[in-house]
């Protein structure tokens, strides 16, 4: 038979699409003897028909990207997407300054360097939003005289 029909009964083996049948160019005249649907899978036994890979997307452009990036390249403001506050939200930056801060009067007073209504005074203070930074914390804490000349 000829080697379009070969491959299109192939192809129903397989379960695949024409495209992906392979046959060996140096055994057509096996495929022009077979007559049925059971020579072309005695064919594709003795690979003389075989089924080609599917094709995928490389990975290799996109990783390389990514290696980029993690050297800070390629964020460029030609790059930036999205609002500063889409980027970082302003609810974000308020947790990780609020934690951090609450996390340092935690520390403090466990270190019995203040005492517990310093703590809730200026646990008011950084809840109300007037010190935004640790530096600013312990600098308003030495110059009300709370702290002493520790760190």
């Amino acid at each position: 038979m000829k080697a379009e029909t070969a491959k299109r009964i192939a192809s129903e083996e397989f379960k695949s699409g024409i495209s992906r049948v392979w046959i060996d160019t140096n055994s057509l005249d096996q495929v022009d003897e077979a007559a049925s649907r059971s020579d072309i899978r005695d064919l594709i036994n003795r690979h003389v028909i075989q089924l080609k890979q599917k094709k995928g997307n490389s990975n290799g452009r996109l990783k390389k990207r990514v290696v980029q990036r993690s050297k800070e390249r390629r964020r460029g403001p030609g790059s930036i997407k999205g609002t500063k506050y889409a980027r970082f939200p302003r609810k974000d930056r308020w947790m990780k300054t609020i934690r951090a801060l609450r996390d340092e009067l935690r520390t403090l007073k466990a270190e019995n360097k203040i005492d517990s209504k310093t703590y809730r005074k200026f646990y008011v203070q950084v809840k109300g939003g007037s010190i935004k930074s640790r530096a600013q914390l312990r600098s308003h804490m030495k110059s009300s005289g709370h702290l002493g000349d520790e760190k």
